[in-house]
């Protein structure tokens, strides 16, 4: 062989290495990615199963029902928005910047970031804890005008430090690409405030239905301060190593420069989370309000009002809890996605953080279209089967499943902008949307005939405009590869299918045996009917099967079916 076919050959066999090196380090970011998404979604389901078993048992408690759920519920929304001021878009911000400095070697720029941002936001925490204990009964009464809902929120107000704290834990893991202590974490605090709960209520049965929530929610801040230890101990064992020699970039900032660099990005993500939780309270303060307003001419008592009005919100926060299983489990894409994103863009590789976001959008409407379908076919046979003491309120579990679907489209979207470091657009998206939904509840709640299916309504319009703002300057920032029909038609079809034969399969069950069981055969139909129809419709390329679990073993029975063919060109 002459001189130069051995070089052509060492040429060709270095090329050959070169694009297998290639190949099993894109199978390793796909698989790293998909198994970070598959530990948080574990971990939401059963957060949500948790979350809903535990709702289920008290409100189905006598004298709880929905007007006890109403009290709980409202209580928890003013909580829920001071956590997001202090906390909640914190393990987004943590996890970009750590994930950034990780990237490029930086440990020890990552760990001043954490401590930082740790002491900063559990002073902010521990403040706003304060803040909600000694001002519980104004905000009772000036939002809600039922002043008894200041108990829920003096239990919850110590949380707010501990849960701080927690969030920046949690960032500064998620930073790192390990998920399991945010997974594991959240699984044990809604374990225990299920456990927890539970006990609480049923020991104060037969008080007040206020005084049954405010025992309810004290188990929250009880399972937050244990969890807290729990990370606390996570962290002393799995913390950045640091070589004494290590330079870092972030030294020749001073403390308050990199404070404010944090809260630069910090700042319009707790906006976003505190809009995302404000729209709940939009809904329970103005039903309250509106529908004493509605509702005054025919009960004149004011207590008959506000039992009245509670029980209204008690029916929004039961449709709420089931709503927000779907776009629970839709939050692993997000989480995953922001850490995922920045690392990508700061090692400039383009390609992998287009492809991640195109994949995490799709994979968010095949898990919300079949729940919406679900609901639509089976609001009511679902409400008897979780609340059979307080089995009202299906016309708005249908209407509420409509926004669901932007709901988790926003949730995932607005990952891809916090990575992109876009962290402004979806706090300005969902601001516009909630000043136009607190109007339309006050237009429509106060009209007698349309009372809180008008919260339905309005958020439909809300969570659209927001979607629409922040998918328009994603797909200015980083290429969409969407195919319409495909990732789309094809989606809607199947989930419409799976819809009409889940409705007449309940039907046809219910004259011959229980409704419960009906309902639950019905559910594990309709879910079967939905992912053969995903494959029949060939919905899925067999890039995007081999990335889910036991994807090469499901590729091989679908080729041996007939289904795919295994010299298919994936498009």
């Amino acid at each position: 062989m002459s001189e130069e076919s051995k070089k052509q050959e060492n040429q060709v066999n270095q090329e050959i290495q070169i694009n297998e090196e290639k190949g099993k380090e894109k199978n390793k970011k796909s698989g790293s990615f998909m198994k970070n998404v598959l530990i948080l979604m574990f971990a939401q389901i059963m957060v949500k199963i948790l979350g809903l078993v535990y709702k289920f048992v008290i409100t189905n408690f006598e004298g709880f029902g929905d007007t006890g759920l109403g009290y709980y519920s409202a209580g928890y929304q003013i909580y829920s928005v001071l956590l997001a001021l202090s906390s909640i878009g914190i393990p987004s911000v943590i996890s970009k910047l750590v994930s950034e400095r990780i990237a490029i070697g930086d440990n020890k720029g990552a760990n001043r970031i954490f401590k930082i941002s740790m002491t900063f936001f559990v002073g902010l925490g521990t403040i706003l804890s304060l803040g909600l204990f000694f001002g519980a009964e104004y905000i009772a009464t000036a939002i809600f005008n039922v002043p008894d809902t200041k108990y829920v929120m003096q239990v919850l107000a110590p949380a707010i430090a501990f849960v701080a704290a927690s969030a920046t834990l949690r960032g500064y893991f998620a930073g790192q690409n390990d998920m399991k202590p945010t997974s594991y974490s959240q699984i044990i605090e809604q374990f225990l405030n299920c456990v927890l709960s539970i006990t609480f209520v049923y020991a104060l049965l037969g008080r007040e239905p206020y005084i049954m929530a405010a025992g309810g929610n004290l188990s929250t801040t009880l399972a937050i301060l244990l969890t807290f230890v729990y990370l606390i101990a996570y962290y002393k064992k799995k913390r950045l190593k640091v070589d004494k020699e290590q330079k870092s970039p972030e030294e020749n900032l001073t403390s308050w420069k990199l404070l404010k660099k944090i809260l630069v990005i910090s700042i319009p993500v707790t906006i976003s989370s505190i809009i995302s939780v404000v729209n709940p309270l939009i809904d329970s303060a103005t039903v309250s309000r509106c529908i004493q307003a509605a509702f005054a001419n025919m009960y004149p008592i004011k207590e008959q009002l506000e039992a009245l009005a509670m029980s209204k919100a008690g029916i929004l926060a039961k449709v709420d809890t089931l709503v927000n299983l779907p776009t629970a489990v839709n939050v692993a894409f997000s989480t995953a996605l922001v850490p995922a994103i920045s690392a990508a863009l700061a090692k400039k590789d383009n390609e992998t953080a287009s492809k991640r976001m195109t994949f995490s959008i799709f994979a968010s409407l095949l898990i919300v279209l079949p729940c919406t379908a679900g609901f639509m076919a089976l609001a009511q046979p679902i409400l008897n089967l979780i609340y059979p003491s307080a089995n009202g309120g299906a016309e708005v579990l249908m209407i509420f499943s409509i926004p669901m679907i932007f709901i988790a489209l926003n949730q995932t979207i607005n990952g891809g902008l916090y990575g992109l470091n876009k962290t402004y657009i979806p706090a300005i998206a969902l601001a516009v949307g909630a000043v136009i939904k607190f109007v339309l509840n006050i237009i429509l709640i106060s009209n007698p005939n349309i009372e809180i299916m008008g919260a339905g309504i309005s958020s439909i319009v809300c969570q659209l405009v927001a979607f629409l703002i922040t998918f328009l300057t994603l797909r200015k920032h980083i290429k969409i590869k969407f195919k319409l029909g495909r990732m789309i038609i094809a989606p809607i079809f199947a989930a419409s299918i799976m819809g009409v034969c889940t409705y007449f399969i309940n039907q046809g069950l219910n004259q011959v045996i229980s409704n419960s069981i009906s309902t639950i055969v019905s559910i594990i139909l309709g879910a079967i009917i939905y992912v053969i129809s995903i494959f029949l419709l060939k919905i899925l390329t067999k890039e995007d099967i081999m990335m889910i679990p036991f994807g090469t073993k499901i590729y091989a029975i679908l080729v041996k079916l007939g289904i795919y063919k295994d010299i298919e060109s994936e498009n």
